[in-house]
């Protein structure tokens, strides 16, 4: 699967986990989850290339106790960890 397409389907989890992803310029700094006035976010730097955007993300949603909560697609289980990638026979 595409970065892209990847990402995409990352944002739409946590949309449906209940956050707002934002892209900030952070200079290099760790993005992530937080919450502020009643309302959830995840942070994504900005400074970064989109590979390591999508790393951050996976992280933020693989750490969130929704994620288990949530109907989530294989593609998505396998990107946050909770399934075994198959082996080729």
């Amino acid at each position: 699967m595409h970065t892209l397409d990847l990402m995409d389907q990352a944002f739409e989890a946590a949309r449906a986990m209940g956050y707002e992803v934002r892209r900030e310029w952070l200079g290099g700094a760790s993005g992530g989850r937080c919450e502020f006035g009643g309302r959830r976010f995840i942070f994504l730097d900005a400074s970064l290339n989109q590979l390591e955007q999508l790393d951050q993300l996976r992280e933020a949603l693989a750490t969130a106790p929704e994620a288990q909560l949530i109907p989530l697609g294989p593609t998505m289980r396998r990107f946050l960890s909770f399934e075994p990638a198959r082996r080729a026979a």
